[in-house]
């Protein structure tokens, strides 16, 4: 072969490397550069956050969340939180970009920048189903456990002064335990999280959801006061899962809990 055609043929295969390997370093470069979408998440409040029996954190929240994230190209880094109290420091510090578990838009509109509400929530009364609890005129004298920072009490003082005891549990869990071990009358649970337990860890007909809700509220995606570019992002992506159905097939995976029935999409 020609010298100068050899020539030109080494440096076209020595360019082609070179791109290659360019090409390469940036998608990798591309790949670490992405942007953490920090997801600040009760992780035991099913159906919404939960770890599964392959210790995957999954759940309807963190399923929306994963898709957002997808579409937009950015790492989903889920932030537990283990201490609800600690919530609203560990959102303004940059712990999390936002709060997304369960969490009620009712009485805190100005606090933070939200979403629209996704969700439409009762607070509902639970007894066991032999319980001589059928309304809530029946709770007078009765031993209630509620989860604690709920506004159950200031919210609802004449029917909270029926009880002789109102106490707060920490762990959400507890309010089943102790409703099934009767060491309380009654307890006041979300219904989606009422009907997870029901389903799952207990016989369904070992307990009873009173018809009438204590409240009804309405869930939504919390952002630090003032971060309107990433809450608008968020619900632009939000908008895009529900034309074109994405919404709603996560939500059936999650109806025998009766997302289905709460769930709202936007006008």
């Amino acid at each position: 072969m020609n010298n100068k055609y050899l020539t030109i043929l080494v440096l076209f295969l020595i360019s082609s490397l070179m791109l290659t390997i360019v090409g390469a370093t940036s998608d990798t470069e591309s790949q670490n550069n992405k942007q953490e979408f920090k997801v600040g998440f009760d992780p035991a409040f099913p159906p919404f956050g939960y770890q599964d029996d392959n210790g995957e954190y999954t759940g309807f929240d963190i399923e929306l969340a994963k898709e957002v994230c997808e579409r937009n190209n950015w790492t989903f880094s889920p932030q537990l939180i283990t201490d609800w109290n600690s919530k609203d420091s560990l959102l303004n510090s940059g712990t999390f970009d936002c709060i997304w578990s369960e969490f009620s838009i009712n009485g805190k509109e100005n606090d933070y920048s939200w979403s629209k509400a996704y969700y439409n929530n009762k607070e509902v009364f639970v007894v066991k189903s032999d319980s001589d609890i059928k309304t809530i005129e029946d709770t007078k004298d009765k031993n209630l456990e509620i989860p604690e920072g709920s506004s159950f009490i200031e919210d609802n003082q004449t029917i909270a002064n029926n009880f002789a005891s109102v106490k707060e549990v920490k762990d959400y869990n507890a309010t089943f335990m102790d409703l099934d071990s009767e060491k309380c009358d009654i307890i006041l649970v979300d219904i989606g999280f009422a009907k997870y337990q029901m389903k799952e860890n207990y016989d369904n007909d070992e307990f009873r959801i009173l018809d009438e809700p204590i409240d009804v509220n309405q869930y939504g995606v919390a952002f630090k006061k003032g971060n309107d570019e990433l809450r608008d992002q968020v619900q632009a992506t939000l908008n895009e899962m529900y034309k074109d159905g994405t919404v709603e097939k996560i939500a059936q995976k999650y109806s025998d809990y009766g997302i289905m029935d709460g769930l709202i999409v936007p006008e």
